[in-house]
């Protein structure tokens, strides 16, 4: 997904396991979610609208309540890299708050192909998508199965978090193809300069 922003050298992930963890990965290795186009993209990557949603009505004030949101799952979910200034009981008040707000109407529709596609009542509203990514939160952390799978990244200075539903529950990294990559490249590089030495 190419994006043309100030996120040429990383692009927006989707594969943590949770869209709350996929928002919580945007803080890694920069700021990802670093102007209003990013974040449009982000919604819409992430599934949480259908594709083709229109999201121009989406401005500043939806970069910040999302930014605010992130925060306050990293301050909640195990391994998060949020700073840890306020407690635990205010970022868990904030994102019950949020979830409360009714999740953006779809409705059910015949596509150009004749099959029914899915599509929202109309543009959803910031509340409603904060809402889906704080009910996201509310149902890990009350899961012990996939809070109990939630694993931070081995790689080197990597916070990422995300949730282990590998065969075994052996998964090391965020992405077999950065980390993990970063890491055999890596191994690599010592045995050669072993063998050099």
């Amino acid at each position: 997904m190419a994006l043309g922003t100030a996120t040429d050298a990383y692009e927006l992930r989707f594969d943590a396991g949770r869209i709350c963890l996929d928002l919580l990965a945007t803080t890694h290795p920069v700021e990802r979610l670093d102007s209003v186009a990013v974040l449009r993209a982000w919604i819409a990557g992430s599934g949480l609208v259908p594709p083709g949603t229109p999201l121009a009505h989406a401005d500043t004030t939806w970069l910040v309540a999302f930014r605010e949101l992130r925060g306050r799952i990293g301050q909640l979910v195990p391994g998060g890299s949020a700073p840890k200034e306020r407690p635990y009981d205010l970022a868990l008040a904030r994102v019950n708050e949020l979830a409360r707000a009714a999740p953006p109407a779809p409705r059910a529709v015949p596509g150009q192909d004749g099959t029914l596609v899915r599509e929202l009542a109309g543009p959803p509203a910031c509340a409603a998508l904060l809402g889906a990514v704080a009910r996201d939160v509310v149902e890990l952390l009350t899961d012990p199965v996939a809070r109990a799978a939630v694993r931070q990244c081995e790689g080197d200075s990597c916070p990422i978090v995300y949730l282990d539903t590998s065969r075994g529950r052996r998964r090391r990294w965020c992405s077999s193809e950065v980390c993990g990559n970063r890491e055999r490249v890596a191994r690599h590089r010592r045995r050669a300069a072993l063998t050099r030495a």
